[in-house]
């Protein structure tokens, strides 16, 4: 398939609708937690960034797709901003259902140059998502919680991946519409945003401060790693990575960026001393 062409708009923008899930936050099996679970899910650092970034990402989202013109590409991204509030609504009614104490900040306001913030956002999306594949792997497999509880997060994790997945093609083809569709610029630009979320979240690794405001995803992987080595780590990311893009269409563009990172850095990895 031609990037760029409007097959190729046709397809990422209907395959994303079709696996549109339908479900209320309030509706779901939320399994009862004994007292030692509770205490490590309150004791999780990230759901004040969480709810505050998802409840953003909606507002926001809504408001860029009001913008777009073109009818397929607009039906798309205002489904992501529906999505993304719903995410807000569900990390709201578990921190309400399970007690935990989470202050709520203040709304952002929306910027009148809303594409910039979209574009930002959505590579700053294939970035958390890319280690959060990883991260709910481990704690999947970790007993970290009951399994009942992973299975409500399950389709959250999923639409991520549809989410990044919409991104990239979405940014390819408007840049081969503008005349800046070259893979070298396109590999080029991505390089460049995928930089700035790098540090934009760099400082999140240093500590596990409330209202950091640097990323959750990043935040919060020491709850969850306990002493895991960074080689088991970028392996299990990549795995994760993996087994998450294997549901989409072949002939869809992946954010493979940092794929080929971490498998540079686990290789290398493997080649130096334990």
């Amino acid at each position: 398939m031609k990037i760029g062409s409007e097959a190729h708009k046709q397809l990422f923008c209907q395959s994303f609708m079709d696996s549109h899930l339908k479900y209320q936050p309030e509706e779901l099996p939320w399994p009862k937690l004994d007292e030692e679970a509770l205490q490590r899910l309150r004791g999780i650092p990230f759901w004040e960034e969480a709810l505050s970034t998802e409840r953003n990402a909606g507002t926001m989202v809504k408001a860029f797709a009001d913008t777009i013109e073109d009818e397929k590409i607009h039906e798309a991204i205002a489904l992501q901003g529906i999505e993304e509030a719903r995410h807000a609504k569900l990390i709201e009614y578990m921190v309400n259902h399970y007690q935990i104490e989470t202050p709520m900040r203040p709304a952002k306001p929306v910027p009148e140059n809303i594409e910039p913030e979209f574009v930002k956002f959505g590579y700053g999306e294939c970035f958390d998502s890319y280690f959060a594949f990883g991260l709910f792997g481990i704690a999947r497999n970790s007993g970290f919680f009951p399994d009942e509880f992973f299975a409500i997060f399950d389709p959250v994790i999923h639409e991520e991946a549809r989410h990044i997945v919409f991104f990239v093609n979405w940014i390819a083809y408007k840049q081969v519409q503008e005349g800046r569709g070259a893979k070298i610029l396109r590999g080029a630009n991505s390089l460049w945003q995928y930089s700035n979320a790098l540090k934009r979240r760099l400082g999140s690794f240093k500590g596990t401060k409330k209202g950091s405001g640097k990323g959750f995803t990043a935040s919060g992987a020491n709850s969850v790693t306990g002493s895991l080595t960074l080689e088991k780590f970028l392996n299990t990311c990549i795995q994760e990575y993996d087994k998450r893009m294997s549901v989409f269409e072949p002939e869809l563009l992946r954010p493979e960026f940092l794929l080929s990172a971490t498998k540079t850095a686990y290789n290398t990895l493997k080649l130096l001393p334990s």
